[in-house]
């Protein structure tokens, strides 16, 4: 099945961070499509802007199969969880399938509030223009594509 992984980064070299996301992603899945990198500002407390992307990968496990490796990542990339919207070096979350559907406690696929985001929605259809989202509904939203490349 096609699914799309954002990607966030707002500390350290970000695009690089990101970069090295994907090299990590390509050992676990295959990596079909990566969007254009995007710059925007945080949502809760203040910190640095983030950088953002997505990938489309094809997985043929259950999706709830991906979430682990997607974590594992993260750890060994220096993500660090300690409270909700914190600043963080790498940020890779499960966004959209065109397979199943999922709400587990810790894993909702579509992701919850995709539609509400132009940091997500934008990427993923980049990566997915058949997925169920509109750009229209968060063209208002400050979101800037930037010059680098994955």
């Amino acid at each position: 099945m096609r699914v799309v992984i954002g990607l966030g980064s707002n500390l350290g070299d970000r695009a690089a961070t990101l970069r090295t996301a994907v090299a990590k992603l390509r050992d676990v899945a295959h990596v079909k499509k990566i969007s254009r990198v995007y710059e925007t500002a945080p949502i809760g407390p203040e910190q640095p802007d983030y950088l953002n992307a997505a990938v489309l990968v094809e997985w043929s496990a259950p999706i709830a199969d991906l979430l682990p490796e997607l974590l594992r990542i993260e750890k060994e990339m220096g993500r660090v969880r300690r409270e909700r919207w914190q600043a963080r070096t790498i940020d890779l979350d499960i966004l959209w399938t065109d397979g199943e559907r999922v709400a587990l406690p810790d894993l909702t696929v579509p992701h919850a509030r995709l539609h509400e985001r132009a940091f997500a929605v934008l990427p993923l259809l980049d990566v997915a223009p058949d997925a169920p989202y509109e750009r229209n509904a968060v063209a208002s939203q400050k979101i800037l594509a930037t010059d680098e490349t994955l």
